[in-house]
């Protein structure tokens, strides 16, 4: 553990009190939603929410985007978000003229992605729901990305996700640790899955995370890693693959990149990183800094290497962009276990309860 680490570590509980105040007032607001003193919209309609109990980093875009390649052949599905570091407020509906800063980093890669998904985003979802259905009649269903902890909306279906790395069992709240809801808030979810486990996780590893968590019995868990895949060029989308006579600069604004770090690493000659907090709006001088620091890099076969999600936020300077080898790599979840399927018929029957 290197000296900053443990300052964090130190400044964190120095701020228990706080966390032990945070804690007391979102069991409080829990309770008042329980007890339905503050009420939850319901709608009639099949509504998917994809969420955790901690501040980032467990890979709900990827499990969104799980959804969507798997069920946007079938089914209209729309994404509802709220849109995070955006510069616009309120309901918006993403268009051929929609960028990031219009609706998000997030939702904008949901729209680049997948162009017959309807992406919305709204602050108030209980008001955006409606929105939605008013312009977009022939949606079958709705994914609340990041919606868990808000409740302003009762979803039908509540999927849960806690990094393998950082489990909900064993955190406390903010700032001491990373909840932002009470541990016991897993009980509302129908389906809990463990991310980003390792690709060759062991049964008798299952067995005992399994026991950790405590599943209710009407709980489905699931087990997931991610799995890496081919860099694609920014702007001409061609592929170049990492190999061990790369040299990387890896760019990347997201909550947790240390997994990502490691992986590059391994497979990779040469890494350096540059790091940016999680939905870091990119300004012309922070693209300089980054060729800058690409240009003095020693190696052969050099690249920039970014995130899909940093990638959005990049393409504002497309013109500067033309003659880089900045790359994009793409992530997906990977049901271990054999689990893949059983996970798409709960996500397919309850989808078509609404439909028969």
């Amino acid at each position: 553990m290197n000296s900053s680490s443990v300052w964090i570590r130190i400044i964190r509980l120095l701020l228990f009190p706080f966390a032990v105040l945070y804690g007391i007032v979102v069991k409080l607001r829990n309770y008042l939603y329980n007890k339905d003193i503050i009420k939850s919209a319901t709608f009639n309609f099949p509504v998917i929410c994809i969420g955790n109990l901690t501040v980032g980093g467990t890979g709900k875009s990827p499990m969104v985007e799980y959804i969507l390649r798997n069920f946007s052949n079938r089914y209209k599905i729309a994404t509802l978000s709220r849109g995070y570091k955006r510069k616009t407020r309120g309901y918006a509906l993403a268009n051929e003229k929609t960028t990031a800063i219009d609706i998000g980093d997030e939702p904008m890669q949901f729209h680049t992605k997948f162009p017959g998904v309807y992406v919305a985003v709204g602050e108030e979802r209980a008001t955006a729901i409606p929105l939605l259905l008013f312009e977009k009649p022939d949606t079958d269903v709705i994914i609340l990305d990041d919606a868990m902890q808000h409740r302003q909306v009762n979803a039908g279906l509540t999927i849960m996700l806690t990094d393998r790395n950082n489990l909900f069992t064993k955190d406390y709240f903010l700032p001491t640790g990373d909840l932002r809801d009470a541990r016991m808030s897993y009980r509302r979810a129908n389906i809990l899955v463990v991310t980003k486990c390792a690709p060759d996780m062991q049964e008798d590893e299952r067995k005992t995370l399994t026991k950790e968590i405590k599943p209710l019995t009407s709980q489905h868990l699931f087990f997931a890693s991610i799995k890496y895949g081919v860099p694609y060029h920014i702007l001409d989308r061609s592929q170049r693959t990492i190999s061990k006579n790369s040299a990387v600069l890896l760019v990347c604004g997201i909550a947790k990149p240390k997994q990502l770090t490691r992986y590059v690493e391994n497979i990779s000659a040469r890494t350096e990183v540059m790091y940016y907090r999680d939905h870091y709006i990119f300004w012309i001088d922070d693209l300089k800094k980054i060729i800058q620091r690409f240009e003095k890099m020693e190696g052969e076969n050099k690249m920039i290497l970014v995130t899909e999600k940093d990638a959005v936020r990049l393409l504002k300077f497309h013109e500067h962009l033309a003659n880089l080898p900045v790359y994009v790599l793409p992530i997906e979840t990977d049901f271990l276990f054999n689990q893949g399927n059983e996970f798409n018929t709960l996500i397919e029957n309850f989808i078509n309860e609404f439909k028969n």
